[in-house]
């Protein structure tokens, strides 16, 4: 739709044309820089390109039940239950699970995991995108930088931030981190 081929779309997002057909094909998971990149690039939510826009996939959590999503046959109510929440897990050792029913132009409502040793990108690089940022961690460590400074925060502590502020991500400790996660404005498409 955005007239763009793959080699042009990986120049763009500053990675290997096969690395986006492996992406592409399912082959391999993206960082989450490389995720966000992707979307900004092509103009759509995170959501869009994780979940294609389809409520009516199978639970992709590893033992989920498989089949129709109870949501979805449900006609996706307000409810999203935890066992066949949409998830992904990402190259560098995130896990999102989304905590709506539906897609929302507007709002990510992430339930996020950080393994050990996991980050939103490389220790040598930062991402940034539209909207604004809000995350409370409910266990572990989590270092978030924001552009020069290093912020850590523990379980009960919370952050908020302009997504447009280079930053970085990554579990600070040696238990995985849990937090909730919530991006307002991502979708950087304008409303008619």
């Amino acid at each position: 739709m955005r007239h763009l081929t793959l080699r042009e779309l990986a120049r763009r997002v500053g990675v290997s044309p096969s690395l986006i057909s492996q992406i592409e094909t399912g082959r391999s998971q993206p960082s989450v820089g490389t995720l966000y990149a992707i979307a900004t690039e092509l103009e759509v939510s995170v959501d869009d390109l994780l979940f294609d826009g389809d409520d009516t996939r199978p639970d992709r959590r590893p033992g989920g039940a498989g089949g129709r999503d109870d949501n979805a046959a449900a006609g996706a109510g307000p409810v999203q239950r935890s066992h066949n929440r949409r998830a992904i897990s990402l190259d560098s050792g995130v896990r999102w699970e989304r905590l709506t029913t539906q897609h929302d132009d507007d709002v990510e409502f992430l339930d996020v995991v950080y393994d050990v040793g996991g980050a939103s990108s490389t220790a040598e690089s930062l991402t940034r995108h539209a909207g604004h940022e809000y995350g409370i961690v409910l266990t572990g460590r989590l270092s978030v930088t924001l552009l020069f400074e290093e912020h850590l925060l523990e379980a009960g502590d919370s952050i908020s931030f302009a997504s447009t502020t280079p930053h970085r991500l990554a579990n600070a400790g040696d238990v995985p981190v849990h937090a909730i996660w919530c991006v307002v404005g991502r979708d950087p498409t304008p409303k008619p």
